[in-house]
């Protein structure tokens, strides 16, 4: 067992840092030169969703803690992997950005001197969703850091940061995971079938916990087949803006139903702290931080209906990707190889410019909802696009795995 088993596919990564924690060892014992180069006191981990980003920066911050080559069992290891270590701060927000004070928080933490383990780890699992000011309240702290501080920031990609952050970090990229690894993991850890496995490793496109939800939860498979029964159902106008409707509906419900469960908890968890039902005069603040925790929670609910659509979008730009792949006789697996037969009839009454410019609309769609576009009517625009020019009739898909 180690603290890196779970980074799927990502061997040229964690050797660049095991490289880096063997440079910590050797500066601790007082080496100094080549011994200690693989070592920077911040780095920024990058990497498409799924790719293993934030488990990157916990397997990292665990390996420095470690004083038995990164053995994952350990306590340090244990509550470092955790969340729990006292010298391991995990930052990461549900909602859409990362405020100011959350910052100035964790830039105070990593002042001080580390309290049981060998170095102070901040690990920023979302410094894509800093604001500027929270930035800039993290810059300082990343140039001067306190001695034996490393921080470890984490974003899909290096543009996703400001620039004078990201110019201060050591760039680490993370590659998608290759489908066959993934499979092998579904097989080897969940002991999920190799049929199943190897159809939640293509339909994830690398991201691991989607595929594992896919290879578990038969609900997940049966919402994807959903979404890719869309483009095979715009018959007409009244199709496309129907077909809209249910994709946004059916990411609320999605949404509303993981916001149940934890929206309940942290509103009794809150209530018990300041004493409201108990007896007596109820707390003068008890109001504001009730309904500041409703802000947070409706601003988390509006992200995870975001995350939602996204996915849903992912998985409708691999439908036609299948069908580009088709057209143009490319030769690759298709990640939809379960509706292999739909794919070429499709792609067989259409052309590739029309596949092209519908991947176009799809990324134009998610590009909107990130900008703060109405959802509907970002997905109204895209439907309709996806609609027209069409000349082949309805047709409605095999189902895939259930």
């Amino acid at each position: 067992m180690s603290v890196w088993d779970d980074l799927v596919g990502q061997e040229p990564a964690v050797a660049v840092l095991k490289r880096a924690v063997a440079g910590a060892e050797a500066g601790m014992r007082g080496e100094t030169g080549a011994a200690v180069a693989g070592m920077t006191h911040a780095w920024l981990i990058t990497g498409p969703p799924g790719s293993g980003r934030s488990n990157a920066g916990r397997a990292f911050a665990a390996a420095l803690q470690c004083h038995n080559q990164s053995c994952g069992e350990c306590n340090e290891c244990r509550t470092a992997l955790s969340g729990a270590h006292p010298d391991v701060s995990l930052i990461r927000t549900e909602l859409l950005s990362i405020r100011v004070s959350e910052v100035r928080e964790l830039v105070r933490r990593a002042a001080m001197s580390p309290t049981q383990g060998r170095w102070q780890v901040m690990v920023v699992e979302d410094a894509d969703r800093l604001t500027e000011q929270a930035a800039d309240a993290l810059l300082k702290s990343i140039e001067e850091p306190a001695p034996r501080t490393v921080w470890v920031l984490c974003a899909p990609t290096v543009e996703d940061v400001v620039p004078t952050i990201r110019s201060r970090c050591r760039l680490l990229v993370l590659r998608t995971p290759p489908a066959a690894a993934v499979a092998e993991m579904l097989t080897n850890k969940l002991g999920v079938d190799s049929e199943l496995a190897g159809f939640a490793a293509r339909a994830a496109q690398g991201h691991i916990g989607r595929a594992r939800a896919l290879a578990r939860d038969e609900e997940v498979r049966d919402r994807r087949n959903k979404v890719l029964e869309v483009p095979f159902a715009l018959r007409d106008l009244g199709a496309c803006l129907k077909a809209a409707q249910q994709l946004v509906d059916a990411a609320k419900v999605e949404a509303k139903a993981s916001a149940e469960k934890v929206d309940e908890k942290e509103r009794a968890a809150l209530e018990q702290a300041l004493g409201v039902g108990t007896k007596g005069a109820k707390p003068r603040e008890a109001n504001a931080a009730l309904k500041e925790l409703e802000d947070q929670q409706k601003a988390r609910a509006k992200r995870w209906e975001r995350d939602v659509l996204d996915r849903s979008l992912v998985d409708l730009m691999a439908l036609y990707r299948d069908v580009l792949v088709v057209q143009t006789t490319a030769g690759t697996e298709l990640i939809n190889a379960e509706l292999r037969r739909d794919i070429e009839q499709f792609g067989g009454r259409t052309t590739p410019e029309q596949t092209i410019r519908r991947i176009d609309a799809i990324a134009a769609c998610r590009e909107a909802i990130e900008a703060n576009v109405a959802p509907l009517l970002a997905l109204e625009a895209m439907t309709v696009s996806l609609f027209e020019g069409r000349n082949d009739g309805p047709h409605v898909p095999r189902r895939v795995l259930r």
